[in-house]
């Protein structure tokens, strides 16, 4: 019974961490769908005004990464942890980071460092719809194993690298250190 109510406790403190971030994000004026009145589960134009605005795009992909690698690193670092409690973290670090991403200076370094000239930030819609992705990339990544796990993280990396000439590892790259070859290779010149 006691491990029952410890599932469920993690559970609803996985709900806990995407409620309490979907109320930062509205907070901080983040608006809870797209301005265009109209709410979509997919779009998939990556360069288009409804990216980071419907539940989810192209960049979905990038969160359910986030995921894998959550699902790995956390393994590491508190293996005694139960996977629920460990899930639960990895919510809680994706939600922090959807209210980071979202604060004017973490936009205007995607506006500056990249070609993501016109983003404005995540409705808290698609921030909710990332959160999610993480989540299901935690428990695809503990299904899969630490091998495949890596193997998918890649193909999907190159995947989107074609697509939309972005990717999980393009982009921390992009952040953390500025390329203007890059930039012109992802704006298509």
């Amino acid at each position: 019974m006691a491990d029952g109510g410890g599932k469920l406790y993690a559970w609803l403190a996985a709900l806990a961490c995407v409620a309490a971030a979907a109320v930062e994000l509205r907070v901080q004026g983040r608006l809870w769908a797209c301005s265009c009145g109209r709410v979509l589960v997919w779009t998939g134009d990556a360069w288009g005004s409804e990216t980071s605005q419907q539940l989810f795009d192209p960049y979905t992909f990038t969160h359910l990464l986030h995921g894998f690698a959550f699902c790995g690193l956390l393994a590491l670092a508190v293996p005694r942890v139960s996977i629920r409690w460990r899930f639960c973290l990895a919510v809680l670090i994706e939600s922090a980071w959807e209210i980071v991403e979202n604060t004017d200076f973490v936009i205007s370094r995607y506006r500056e460092a990249t070609a993501a000239f016109g983003y404005t930030g995540d409705t808290v819609v698609n921030s909710v719809g990332d959160i999610v992705a993480c989540g299901v990339g935690f428990w695809a990544a503990r299904r899969l194993g630490w091998r495949r796990t890596l193997v998918v993280f890649f193909v999907v990396e190159l995947v989107l690298l074609v697509w939309i000439r972005d990717s999980l590892l393009l982009n921390v790259v992009m952040l953390v250190h500025k390329s203007d070859a890059i930039r012109a290779w992802q704006a298509g010149h």
